[in-house]
């Protein structure tokens, strides 16, 4: 049974209800069910974050955690950086909410368990396709 239960927290980056519309678009497409939680943090907070659990002493657009649940059931955690979001639309000339929504995506197949090569191989991997197809689903 596909199915999600949704929390947002946070900035006003996107809708509770658009965040909450995407993430469902996901789990429905990949016939997967999950509990997933997405908060917007600052800059200094995303830095924090990325230190602490990455290792990077900087902000980054999107960091998942993947929960898996005794009952074998799935959890998740994605923590996305509006600001940093701004900045990666600017340069790719795309809408702002387009990157949130790409994030949104990003982190929720993370959760799932798909990954990504870093440098290089990233944008044509199959997590990344995959990506791209549900956020063109999306616009």
């Amino acid at each position: 049974m596909v199915g999600a239960d949704v929390v947002v927290n946070g900035e006003d980056a996107l809708p509770a209800a658009e965040v909450g519309r995407v993430v469902r678009h996901v789990l429905e497409g990949e016939h997967r069910s999950a509990t997933i939680s997405v908060t917007f943090l600052s800059a200094a907070e995303m830095q924090d974050l990325n230190r602490e659990h990455k290792g990077h002493d900087r902000p980054t657009d999107v960091i998942s955690f993947e929960l898996p649940q005794p009952d074998g059931g799935l959890a998740g955690d994605i923590y996305i950086c509006p600001a940093v979001a701004r900045h990666e639309a600017a340069g790719r000339g795309i809408s702002e909410r387009e990157e949130l929504v790409r994030l949104v995506v990003h982190g929720t197949l993370h959760v799932l368990g798909m990954d990504h090569p870093e440098g290089e191989e990233r944008e044509s991997s199959e997590m990344w396709q995959r990506q791209e197809q549900y956020v063109a689903g999306l616009r």
